[in-house]
């Protein structure tokens, strides 16, 4: 009777030793690869205010989507972001497009204080992929001057091919987010570069005025009425 009970118990810590070791390994943790943007060198750059950046409500959860064939999306277990993904992309566009625009005063909004010559508006719709499907984002982003002008507003869809694992799916999202803010600079770039020009030449037009405008002093006249009033 003893044997047998020393047999059941060497058993159930083999199981459990055996359960120890099947265990689930940790669940990796992913995060944007922003690339290596250059080190921005002018500190009187584009002053360029970058946000708000609004991210589709489906990219708010804390594991990787998977986009299947059918279009629909599933939850990947295994795989996790390593932090809110949302405040990944502000990070990735905001040196990406310091870098492209070799300026330090680029901001992510709100910024108290910061005064910028050309806001730049985001709004990212879908940034996903599948094991079978290539990496898509699709965003708008709208271009504001210091008066509030729209200048610019573009609808951009962008596409990046992958090998299908999850690490190279975020490699590939990320790659998109570098796109975008290329095409951004390319067009944030030229257009700052016209305001701060139009801005020179309002001024130098205001000097001018101003150089040119006749004083007007006051004149004496005297009023004759029994007394010698003058007014001016």
């Amino acid at each position: 009777m003893t044997l047998v009970r020393v047999s059941r118990l060497l058993l159930l810590t083999g199981l459990l030793g055996l359960g120890g070791c099947m265990s689930k390994a940790p669940t990796p943790l992913y995060q944007l690869d922003s690339g290596s943007p250059a080190i921005p060198q002018k500190a009187n750059g584009p002053a360029v205010l970058l946000g708000p950046i609004q991210l589709a409500e489906y990219l708010s959860q804390d594991n990787l989507l998977q986009r299947q064939a059918d279009g629909s999306l599933l939850a990947d277990r295994d795989a996790r972001w390593a932090g809110r993904l949302s405040a990944n992309v502000d990070d990735v566009l905001l040196r990406q497009l310091a870098g492209r625009l070799n300026s330090q005063r680029v901001a992510l909004a709100p910024a108290i204080g910061f005064s910028a010559d050309v806001q730049a508006q985001l709004n990212i719709t879908r940034l996903d992929s599948g094991p079978t499907q290539p990496a898509v984002l699709e965003a708008q982003w709208r271009l504001v001057d210091k008066a509030g002008q729209l200048r610019d507003t573009r609808l951009v869809r962008l596409q990046e091919e992958h090998q299908g694992s999850a690490a190279d799916q975020v490699r590939a999202q990320g790659v998109l987010l570098q796109r975008l803010a290329g095409e951004m600079a390319e067009t944030i770039g030229p257009l700052s570069r016209q305001l701060a020009e139009s801005a020179r030449k309002a001024e130098a037009r205001a000097a001018t005025a101003t150089k040119e405008k006749p004083s007007r002093i006051p004149v004496a006249e005297p009023v004759r009425n029994g007394a010698e009033v003058f007014r001016f």
